[in-house]
């Protein structure tokens, strides 16, 4: 087997024309390549500007920018698995805190990353936004104190909201 094809074994998505956009939450859209690199720390991050679920009590549309960093161990998510998991969002009715803990969760179980965070910056709607973050680093090693470093913290320097 060629590097390259050990390199994208599994990955179904990528380049294929003919997949079907899920417009409910589909974790299994999601898939993975090997990092050419795991001794090495690097953040890779993802901006997600068009997200899009549901409120699960009125049934009406939140958009939100879903901001996705981690330090990748073994395993990387594949970006166009990721744009089709973040789509089947669109018609899937939870909170905002619930869809970025289960983002976050699916890409957990998915590649175990040394460390991750999901933040989500939602439109206001009634006159409020609401930004839930949350993040995990491997039990038992300098990523489990990153974390909680970076969660205490997260937000110590808020941006200016100018209409969103």
């Amino acid at each position: 087997m060629s590097e390259r094809d050990k390199n994208t074994e599994g990955l179904n998505l990528l380049g294929n024309q003919n997949v079907t956009y899920k417009s409910d939450y589909a974790p299994e859209m999601l898939e993975t390549f090997r990092n050419k690199h795991p001794e090495n720390d690097y953040f890779v991050k993802f901006n997600c500007p068009e997200f899009t679920s549901l409120c699960p009590i009125t049934g009406q549309p939140d958009f939100a920018t879903i901001y996705i960093s981690y330090i990748p161990n073994e395993l990387m998510v594949e970006s166009k698995s990721l744009k089709l998991y973040l789509f089947s969002f669109r018609n899937h009715g939870d909170f905002h805190e619930d869809c970025v803990n289960i983002i976050m969760k699916d890409l957990i179980k998915l590649m175990q990353p040394k460390y991750i965070e999901v933040w989500g910056k939602f439109l206001p709607r009634g006159g409020i936004s609401i930004d839930p973050y949350c993040n995990y680093g491997a039990p038992g090693t300098k990523w489990e104190q990153l974390a909680w470093e970076r969660l205490s913290k997260h937000d110590l320097y808020p941006e200016t909201v100018n209409n969103r």
